[in-house]
C-alpha cells in the first residue's frame, strides 16, 4: 500500500506499507530511488507484523520498485499504482507521482457560472 503526501517544498512524502508476512525476518524496499541497492532501505516491522518505510521523493515522475524479503525473495506491492515488465521476466511495481494538469477553464465559462 502507498500513502502519498505533498510537502510544501514540492516534494512528496511516500509511505510504503506491506502487511504482515509470515516467516520474513527482514524486508527491504529496493528501487530506482535508491539505485536498486538491496540493503539501502530497510523497512521497520510493527507490533502487528506489518512493515513500513517513508521516503521523500521528487514529484512528476514514476518510480519502479520491489520488496526484497530476507535477501532472496522478491515481492511486488499488491496495491502499486501500476506494474511494468522487467528484464528478469517478472514485473516491477510502479509508484506514480506524475501530477495530471487540471484543465484550465476559460474566463468566459467562469463568468457564466457566476451569473
Amino acid at each position: 500500500m502507498l500513502k502519498k503526501r505533498k510537502l510544501s517544498n514540492g516534494k512528496v512524502r511516500v509511505t510504503f506499507l506491506m502487511p504482515a508476512l509470515d516467516t520474513v525476518g527482514q524486508l527491504y524496499l529496493v528501487g530506482e530511488f535508491n539505485e536498486w541497492n538491496e540493503t539501502a532501505t530497510p523497512m521497520t516491522k510493527a507490533d502487528d507484523g506489518s512493515w513500513s518505510v517513508a521516503l521523500t521523493l521528487d514529484p512528476n515522475r514514476d518510480y519502479q520498485y520491489r520488496y526484497l524479503a530476507d535477501g532472496h525473495t522478491w515481492l511486488n506491492d499488491r496495491e502499486a499504482d501500476s506494474y511494468t515488465r522487467n528484464n528478469f521476466g517478472s514485473d516491477n511495481s510502479v509508484l506514480n507521482l506524475i501530477e495530471e494538469e487540471k484543465p484550465k477553464r476559460k474566463k468566459r465559462e467562469a463568468a457564466k457560472k457566476k451569473l
